[in-house]
């Protein structure tokens, strides 16, 4: 367990810069992680569930953006200092638009978080020096868990 602790801390430090949202913390439920944030929140089968249909659809999202850059590359006349100045223009409106999906698939996934697990989450954050994402954690009656 304590191996898992300082792999997510790691993986939220070196994954959050590449991504240009060094100060948030995100979880990267579209990265090839999952298992060890499964096991780290100790997630129940509905989680399991809302986690891989959230990374579905982000993994969707991304490959559309990334086909978009592709072309954009591909057919952005790069000749003179204007023509490549608008290519990069472009080129970050479609980077920030994968940020901003990733972020909001992340606060998506920690709406399902329970208070500890929402606690645990802060936790990390806090050691990694990042800012959590704010959301208010599901309470789930005593003795009831959600399907």
């Amino acid at each position: 367990m304590i191996y898992l602790k300082h792999f997510v801390q790691l993986a939220l430090v070196c994954v959050l810069p590449i991504f240009g949202m060094a100060q948030d913390c995100t979880l990267d439920i579209g990265g090839k992680n999952t298992n060890a944030i499964i096991e780290l929140f100790q997630l129940n089968e509905a989680q399991i569930s809302t986690m891989d249909s959230l990374r579905s659809a982000l993994v969707v999202r991304q490959a559309g953006l990334e086909d978009q850059i592709h072309k954009l590359l591909n057919e952005q006349p790069q000749r003179t200092e204007a023509e490549l100045i608008k290519l990069a223009d472009k080129y970050k409106v479609l980077q920030q638009q994968m940020v901003e999906d990733a972020w909001e698939c992340d606060k998506n996934f920690l709406s399902i978080f329970n208070p500890k697990q929402y606690q645990a989450y802060i936790a990390l954050c806090n050691d990694a020096n990042r800012n959590p994402i704010r959301i208010i954690p599901i309470s789930y009656e005593e003795g009831v868990t959600p399907e």
